[in-house]
């Protein structure tokens, strides 16, 4: 299985190619995606994933998506773990708002 890639990179990887050469269909919709919902530089949003990644219970996967989405609730940040088998404290659920508010 391939690694995730952050919609940011995404974007840039997208949008160098469409200077290059015309997209095809599906890549040009994806770049449309991108374009509507990146919020962060490709840099921002690495040094949120590596900042991210230092906390024992984000794995890589998880800390992409935290990036893409930008949470700002509990409830989004519990709606992104509600498929893993970690149960977030209310602390590490604040250190989660911490990491992604100081990026934005």
């Amino acid at each position: 299985m391939p690694d995730p890639v952050p919609l940011a990179r995404v974007k840039e990887l997208l949008a160098e190619e469409a200077t290059r050469r015309t997209l095809p269909r599906e890549a040009s919709l994806a770049l449309q995606h991108a374009e509507l919902f990146v919020r962060l530089e490709p840099e921002a949003t690495a040094k949120m994933i590596a900042e991210l990644r230092t906390l024992p219970f984000v794995d890589a996967a998880l800390a992409i998506k935290i990036a893409d989405v930008l949470p700002q609730y509990p409830e989004e940040i519990r709606l992104l773990f509600s498929k893993e088998r970690v149960a977030l404290d209310e602390a590490q659920v604040t250190r989660l708002l911490e990491i992604v508010a100081q990026h934005k």
